[in-house]
């Protein structure tokens, strides 16, 4: 599944709303930027990469060659990359950010709220549409991985800056000292436990592609 590469999962979705109605998304989202203190929800999941909201007037649609669009509505996009699955990322949004949600999405056409979950839900899944390509730098990490890998860097790059003006008894303390502060990210990388069947199957499917394409090359020299 293109949506899913390693731990991480990409969300693209995109929804109508009426052209008169799109002042009122310009609004929030200058209140956003100059309150961000009202997306602290939103900023407290560290298991989010990146989540934004963006315009797209109807007439600014962009031209890939299919000629130019005659659109009757503007649209929300909105781009996320997180870690987990589907359902735990609508979940935790929900219930982390759910006025903001109905700020940033009230104007989009049919948005049921989200609350309750199970209609917004459904609301997101009818208007999402599938990564095409999805590539991810570090797939056996996550976001917090990747900040515990940081906090260790930093604790070994002290330790060898300090270590030629210690003693060893001195160095023994600073190295237990550094131990004990990072000892909860000394963790390993790897595949997120299964929580659901579509990061296992694009394991696999990732797998049967390089065994093949690993036939293929073997054959061609």
């Amino acid at each position: 599944m293109s949506n899913v590469t390693g731990k991480a999962y990409g969300m693209n979705v995109i929804t109508p709303m009426k052209p008169w109605r799109t002042w009122f998304n310009l609004f929030s989202f200058m209140i956003s930027r100059s309150i961000p203190s009202s997306l602290g929800g939103l900023l407290g999941l560290s298991f989010i990469h990146f989540a934004r909201w963006a315009i797209v007037k109807r007439d600014k649609w962009p031209d890939i060659g299919q000629g130019k669009q005659k659109l009757q509505n503007d649209y929300l996009l909105f781009c996320s990359n997180f870690n987990g699955t589907w359902d735990q990322y609508i979940d935790a949004f929900a219930d982390g950010l759910p006025n903001g949600l109905d700020l940033l999405w009230y104007t989009s056409t049919k948005y049921p709220h989200s609350v309750p979950i199970t209609p917004f839900k459904n609301y997101i899944r009818a208007n999402q549409i599938d990564t095409n390509y999805y590539y991810n730098s570090v797939p056996g990490a996550a976001q917090t991985d990747v900040k515990a890998a940081l906090r260790v860097r930093r604790a070994l790059l002290e330790l060898a800056e300090r270590h030629g003006a210690l003693t060893p008894e001195e160095f023994r303390k600073l190295y237990v000292e550094k131990l004990v502060a990072i000892q909860n990210d000394l963790g390993y990388q790897g595949v997120a436990p299964v929580a659901s069947n579509d990061t296992e199957n694009a394991e696999k499917n990732r797998k049967e592609y390089l065994r093949t394409a690993g036939e293929l090359a073997h054959k061609l020299r």
